[in-house]
């Protein structure tokens, strides 16, 4: 993916990209994978001048975004979106003992739908999409897959039918977490990032978008 002068590239998203930032300073990047690609970026091409922006807000689930798009996407008219989101509409579900129903997906997919689409017509903006993860560390999280899978599945169909770039986190992020244990990379509950899978995330970004070895 191509990066252009005066570029400004939106991360947008859940906590996950949310990594605690400060939401009275719409400058602030946080703490987490969003920070690290820009120092990368702005290390890589000085000469571009890149506008990187922070949008993930703790706790939304799918609509919650849906709910802001309009003013935390698209009125800022990005060059370049990265989207994260789904785990904690999984997270909600499981935490009410509910078991998502099949007009509860297609509700899904129609939102995510949604957003890519407003997109397409309102701005020329190239698209990211990163798969929702969890970690099966607690346990307890293998018993998440089942949800999170068919919205992962969903977050495949998007890419495909609108021709995004995909990063697969959730195979990623699971693979390393057998190499060097689940909670070297999302702690204690399997779906918040350490330092570690922040830098993988951002390493999984960088290669897939910039064709460049991070490490």
């Amino acid at each position: 993916m191509k990066m252009m002068n005066d570029d400004t590239l939106l991360f947008i998203g859940d906590s996950v990209t949310d990594a605690g930032r400060d939401r009275l300073d719409p400058a602030d990047l946080g703490q987490g994978f969003p920070l690290l690609i820009s120092a990368y970026l702005q290390t890589l091409f000085p000469e571009k001048r890149l506008a990187i922006l922070n949008r993930g807000i703790g706790g939304d689930k799918l609509s919650d975004v849906k709910n802001r798009w309009e003013e935390d996407c698209l009125d800022l008219n990005p060059d370049i979106v990265t989207l994260l989101i789904g785990i904690n509409d999984t997270w909600r579900s499981q935490e009410s003992k509910h078991i998502a129903t099949e007009a509860e997906m297609e509700g899904f997919e129609s939102d995510y739908r949604f957003l890519l689409k407003s997109l397409l017509q309102r701005t020329d903006a190239r698209v990211i999409l990163m798969e929702p993860f969890v970690l099966p560390y607690p346990k307890d999280r293998v018993n998440w897959r089942k949800d999170l899978d068919q919205r992962i599945q969903i977050v495949r169909k998007m890419a495909k039918e609108y021709q995004t770039e995909l990063i697969p986190l959730d195979g990623l992020l699971n693979a390393q977490g057998i190499k060097n244990s689940f909670s070297y990379y999302t702690g204690e509950d399997g779906v918040h990032p350490t330092l570690a899978g922040h830098g993988l995330i951002a390493k999984a970004w960088i290669n897939a978008i910039v064709e460049k070895k991070m490490l």
